[in-house]
């Protein structure tokens, strides 16, 4: 083996580069973070032939003075950290003074920069490198960074790069984050010349429609909580608006953005009730927490960073949007206000194939064919390609005649006051919707009529499948399957949770081999294994052996189940492992429960679902994702038959 050798600052300077300069997306980072640390209010960013010609961006920060530009691109070289406390306190987006050096060591860079107090700027010019002498300048205050021919003096490198339209969109996508993180800061681009686009400084909501997207404004839901320390803030989308990509998903931790699993699990965990597995929610949210709550110097890139507390970070994430979630429901947010955007987001995504039978439309066909009390006549008719054929053409003499609105509100009261006698009587679906005697006064009479509810009042049911509503303005189409089948799921969970978590205990334990890993977390969280029904015991060797496990879970598997827990409880300090699984049974057990497709329902049976749906948590989407109901404005009805044109 050779003598060891100290390596050239050049060489070392290139080896960093492959680690912080991925692309020129990577560059266009290090440098316009700098301009954010800089106290820039407005960042200007020009990119020729994708980032890899030329990127060149200005800002009006505080600028470099300029007899620190030399050391502006000297390796670990930097102003904002000088001690091991400041690192563990860091605020800035840089710090480790390797950026620049590394761009400049694979590139012809030219450094431009004006103080405040200074009589005019200064420049330094360096390529493949070797530093010029500094210079005199025109600038306004500022700096302007030029990054020219990236990885020229490294070919190998280069040909590893894409084409200059997938290398422009990287170096896009990474700009918008940075611009959604700072809506404070004004933010502009140009490819080519052409303006692509040109953010003012604006509130966080208009930043968020600029960018994510004027539809996912529209359809999001606001959050923001905390616990003095921690803070959540940002947007998260409806179910009924998410779809089958992640373009629409951003995290940032002290307006940094990451990908960190934590975060993401949580949000998988509070969407698990409302969204279809086919799906991925859309979502822009922002952590705040102190500096020493997070190591954010764990990869070059900065997109990974660890919590001092996860769990605690896990938490918060989870019950905000599980609280935001759960308001989904018809007097708090609109379901879905066009029926063919509906279509065409589920067209858009990889479904599941017609022979899986958990998702959109082939259920309710199912249901169809597994009816057996109704006759064939009755029923609309399922074809071979899983598409269900509308029902036979009635004689009017048979048709019923839609009830007016009054019409239907009284027989909401007329429902009311027939199971007045006693409660005992009235059907368990429908006990908790009957009026109380007091709250039938004298002024709510078909007369004068109490007002309209947000789910108006059912007029008829169509095709056997849906509810036909009146409100105020718009008419409702409500799928009674899917709307049962949410309404009979919350209640169930609903009254497992009000009751302690019941266990099953196994009459022989089952034992199983266990990697360090396990067994360590069972040491750490064995209490909250106990309190979510799993008893284990270590027998030592790296053997576990499984005692007991929830009652609801009797028939799975003892030893993949406790197994997922401890994989889940060593990654994210907490698990929904078992909730989710006993969720999957109950559900499943809400399915069979509610109204089938296909069965006959009165008109107070269906106001007391509308009624049911309107006190009832995520009722806006059944257990599988999909809308229960869809509106159609009196001005969208309009437009169907040109009206006013």
């Amino acid at each position: 083996m050779s003598r060891i050798a100290a390596l050239p600052d050049h060489l070392v300077n290139q080896i960093a580069a492959g680690e912080v300069v991925e692309r020129p997306a990577n560059a266009l980072k290090e440098v316009v973070e700098n301009s954010i640390d800089a106290g820039a209010d407005r960042i200007d960013v020009e990119l020729s032939g994708g980032g890899i010609k030329l990127i060149r961006v200005s800002d009006n920060g505080s600028g470099i003075h300029a007899d620190d530009l030399p050391l502006a691109l000297h390796r670990h070289a930097t102003s904002k950290i000088k001690t091991l406390n400041d690192l563990e306190h860091v605020a800035s987006m840089g710090f480790r003074g390797e950026g620049l050096a590394s761009i400049a060591s694979v590139s012809r860079l030219t450094l431009t920069s004006r103080q405040a107090d200074a009589a005019h700027a200064a420049q330094i010019k360096a390529q493949d490198g070797e530093l010029s002498a500094v210079g005199a300048a025109a600038h306004p205050v500022g700096t302007t960074v030029e990054i020219a021919e990236l990885f020229f003096n490294t070919p190998a490198r280069r040909k590893f790069l894409k084409s200059e339209n997938t290398e422009y969109a990287h170096c896009a996508t990474m700009l918008e984050r940075l611009a959604l993180a700072h809506p404070q800061i004004a933010f502009s681009l140009k490819r080519d010349g052409k303006t692509v686009f040109d953010y003012p400084a604006q509130p966080l909501q208009e930043r968020i429609a600029a960018i994510v997207g004027n539809d996912f404004q529209t359809a999001s839901l606001p959050v923001d909580s905390g616990n003095g320390t921690l803070r959540l803030y940002g947007a998260v989308a409806k179910p009924t608006f998410a779809k089958g990509r992640t373009d629409k998903q951003f995290c940032f931790v002290n307006h940094r953005f990451v990908r960190d699993k934590i975060m993401l699990h949580a949000v998988k965990q509070a969407y698990r009730d409302v969204l279809h597995n086919a799906l991925t929610p859309a979502f822009v949210l922002f952590l705040e927490l102190p500096p020493e709550a997070v190591d954010v110097n764990v990869h070059p890139t900065k997109t990974e960073i660890r919590f001092r507390d996860s769990q605690q970070v896990h938490q918060l994430v989870f019950h905000t949007l599980n609280k935001a979630l759960a308001d989904t429901r018809a007097d708090l947010t609109e379901s879905v206000s066009n029926a063919g955007n509906v279509l065409h987001e589920m067209m858009g995504v990889n479904m599941p194939s017609e022979n899986e039978q958990s998702g959109f439309g082939r259920q309710t066909d199912q249901h169809f064919a597994s009816q057996t009390n109704h006759s064939a006549g009755n029923i609309p008719a399922v074809s071979g390609n899983g598409k269900t054929t509308p029902m036979p053409y009635q004689n009017a003499r048979n048709a019923q005649r839609p009830l007016s609105l009054n019409e239907s509100r009284a027989a909401l009261q007329t429902y009311a006051e027939l199971f007045k006698p006693s409660d005992n009587t009235l059907p368990a679906a429908f006990a908790q919707n009957r009026p109380s005697e007091n709250s039938l006064s004298n002024a709510d009479t078909p007369d004068n009529p109490p007002e309209t509810p947000p789910l108006g009042f059912a007029i008829a049911q169509l095709l056997g499948i849906y509810i036909l509503a009146q409100a105020e303005d718009s008419l409702l189409l409500i799928d009674m399957h899917a709307a049962a089948e949410r309404v009979n799921y919350e209640k169930m969970k609903t009254q497992h949770a009000q009751g302690n978590l019941s266990s099953q205990r196994l009459l022989l334990p089952a034992t199983f081999t266990a990697s360090h890993q396990e067994c360590a977390t069972l040491a750490d969280h064995s209490e909250t294994l106990t309190r979510f029904g799993l008893e284990l015991s270590d027998l030592g060797g790296n053997t576990l052996a499984v005692r007991s496990v929830p009652q609801l879970l009797a028939k799975s598997d003892p030893v993949a189940l406790t197994k997922d827990v401890l994989h889940e409880l060593a990654q994210t300090g907490s698990s929904q492992t078992i909730a989710e699984r006993e969720n999957q049974i109950m559900a499943t057990l809400s399915c069979h429960g509610s109204v089938r497709a296909g069965r006959r329902l009165t008109l107070p049976e269906m106001n007391a679902l509308l009624r049911d749906m309107e006190r009832t948590p995520r009722s806006n989407q059944c257990n599988h994702g999909r809308p229960t109901w869809v509106k159609l404005t009196l001005k969208e009805l309009d437009a169907l038959f040109l009206r006013g044109q």
